[in-house]
């Protein structure tokens, strides 16, 4: 395997982990709404993702670094071209973890409810934008020789860019049930598994299609075997979940996703943005990477540092394993919920010190 090919495999990886993990956590913020009836609900479904959210955006800053420094020309490309989608991410993004970081500072409704919302927006917009985006990234855009974007902004709302938007947008509010239900105790879990009798049908069918539309127009024999694989693993976790198997129905959820990163990456390559207008304007593992001595650097750092990585994160997933209900909220929390109703409220202090949340 070529340094260029290798680096292809491992960004494939980074952003099939980023979609695995960020994933549940975007479900989570769009799910926060409907799973939620008072601020104590809502404390748990929030604590769910708590420990572990800010560390799984970490995957979209080390897939965007990969990406800058193994192939240059794909990153400058794609970031100009998709500027005005990215830059809303980016936006969304930045607003939903200043709302996990506020919503607490305040034990105002109003202050609170403006914050959820931030949360429920902040993981839509790029759960519905990731799609499109990479929607656009395996049909291609359009380039010019000298891999310049020539399109504009509603060059990328084209119907399978748009159904890209709309997969994963279910199967990451199915990824957030699921992980719900694993998660919770009491009435929560049972809304969270309501949910995914609700959202999981519609998973199925957007991701099914896109899926059969990928492998129809851009596809080959390897990616159709792991569109397969995906496609299996998200009807066999539906099943599961509705079975009560909530542990085994997440991990086959997530091999779903994985999978169909995979199938997308598999489909692409050795392309790395095709241009539609001029075949001279496609970007390639080749013309777009970097030179062999930095491949060769950032391949010593990856082998060294990327098991580091792992072995931390696993390590918070295994200390944060368990479920937590309406009991695991502070007592001084569930006691003050119904009296805060007023603008002029004061932090009420615990007897540790702490601001409620």
């Amino acid at each position: 395997m070529t340094l260029y090919n290798f680096w292809f495999v491992l960004i494939a990886v980074l952003w099939s982990g980023y979609f695995f993990l960020e994933g549940f956590d975007f479900g989570v913020g769009i799910l926060l709404p409907f799973v939620s009836r008072d601020e104590i609900d809502r404390r748990v479904v929030i604590n769910t993702i708590g420990p572990v959210w800010d560390g799984n955006e970490v995957w979209l800053l080390t897939a965007g670094g990969a990406m800058f420094a193994a192939f240059p020309g794909w990153y400058a490309s794609l970031f100009s071209g998709f500027y005005l989608a990215l830059l809303a991410i980016l936006v969304a993004l930045i607003v939903r973890g200043v709302a996990f970081e506020y919503r607490g500072k305040h034990p105002n409704v109003r202050w609170k409810g403006a914050w959820d919302k931030a949360i429920f927006f902040g993981s839509a917009v790029p759960a519905l934008l990731w799609g499109v985006a990479f929607g656009n990234i395996v049909r291609g855009v359009p380039l010019n020789s000298a891999h310049n974007f020539t399109g504009n902004f509603f060059t990328l709302l084209n119907p399978y860019a748009l159904l890209g938007g709309v997969v994963t947008f279910s199967l990451f509010t199915l990824h957030g049930a699921v992980f719900l239900a694993l998660k919770t105790t009491g009435d929560t879990r049972i809304r969270a598994n309501l949910c995914v009798r609700r959202v999981g049908p519609v998973a199925v069918v957007a991701a099914g299609t896109f899926l059969l539309w990928t492998e129809a127009s851009y596809g080959k024999a390897s990616s159709a075997i792991v569109a397969a694989v995906a496609a299996v693993s998200l009807i066999a976790g539906l099943a599961l979940s509705l079975r009560g198997s909530e542990g085994w129905a997440f991990a086959l959820n997530g091999l779903a996703i994985v999978g169909a990163v995979a199938a997308l990456f598999v489909a692409l390559h050795p392309n790395v943005l095709p241009s539609t207008t001029d075949p001279a304007g496609t970007l390639n593992v080749v013309n777009a990477s970097s030179t062999h001595y930095t491949l060769t650097v950032m391949s010593w750092v990856a082998v060294i540092f990327t098991p580091v990585v792992l072995a931390y994160q696993t390590w918070t997933y295994w200390v944060f394993r368990r479920r937590i209900g309406r009991a695991d909220i502070p007592a001084g929390v569930r006691a003050i919920v119904g009296p805060l109703r007023g603008e002029d409220s004061a932090p009420v202090k615990l007897a540790n010190g702490d601001a409620t949340l």
